[in-house]
């Protein structure tokens, strides 16, 4: 896949980030096969054209730090639970992706070396220019920082043109549309405006940061089939906060 042509791209290097809970499916819990198949068919379409390709991938479908710590635990350890929670699901996509065909590397904040390189910035940039799909697990490595912020992180070390976050809802609403049937997405957002707002896009410091670095963001339903290969062709879906 290396030194392919960018054929219909609008971005040369990229960083994906899903959540956790949306590898689910139906499921209430856990990792649903047939949408880890299909995420993996629809990041090796876009490798193909020649685009670099990072992922980050959430840790809800197994267990949530945050919530963890609402239940009594304490916080740090709950977050590194949530950390090897990652960890399961980024192998999960590379077997996925590796099965297709693809050639990938897990690499971990945590040490974890029988499953995953440690990370490196400049490792994970020569793997990304050698053509392949690099799958970055265990957030920062530190509690207390969500995986969004770690999305934010990896997208700037490795020179990312955009952070592409995949949810299961079509953009950036005023409101909650699941509650609210009037509730209005919006196409393009400035980093204030979702902060000042306080809406459900990342996390404040995620969007802190892609902020200080004018990293844009596009807020996207990665569960509609071809939506990943049509966001990095930069066709207009979603919101694009920023940029």
């Amino acid at each position: 896949m290396a030194g392919g042509e960018l054929k219909g791209s609008a971005y040369k290097r990229v960083l994906l980030k899903l959540s956790g809970e949306a590898l689910m499916g139906d499921l209430g819990f856990g990792i649903e096969q047939s949408v880890i198949d299909r995420i993996a068919s629809e990041v090796m379409e876009v490798a193909a054209t020649g685009v670099e390709l990072a992922l980050v991938v959430g840790g809800g479908n197994i267990f949530r730090g945050l919530s963890g710590a609402t239940r009594g635990m304490d916080r740090s350890t709950a977050d590194y639970m949530g950390m090897l929670a990652t960890v399961m699901n980024s192998l999960a996509i590379q077997d996925a992706i590796e099965r297709q065909g693809g050639e990938t590397r897990v690499m971990s904040a945590i040490k974890i070396a029988e499953v995953a390189e440690p990370y490196l910035r400049r490792r994970a940039i020569r793997h990304l220019e050698k053509g392949r799909i690099v799958i970055f697990a265990a957030g920062t490595g530190n509690p207390f920082f969500s995986t969004d912020t770690a999305a934010s992180l990896r997208a700037m070390e490795i020179g990312a043109e955009a952070l592409l976050k995949g949810t299961k809802v079509d953009g950036v609403y005023d409101k909650d549309p699941v509650k609210h049937p009037d509730a209005v997405r919006f196409s393009r957002l400035d980093y204030l405006d979702v902060l000042n707002q306080n809406l459900k896009v990342m996390d404040s410091t995620s969007i802190s940061l892609c902020r200080d670095n004018n990293l844009p963001i596009v807020v996207f339903d990665f569960t509609v089939p071809g939506n990943i290969a049509k966001v990095v062709a930069g066709e207009n879906l979603g919101t694009k906060v920023g940029g």
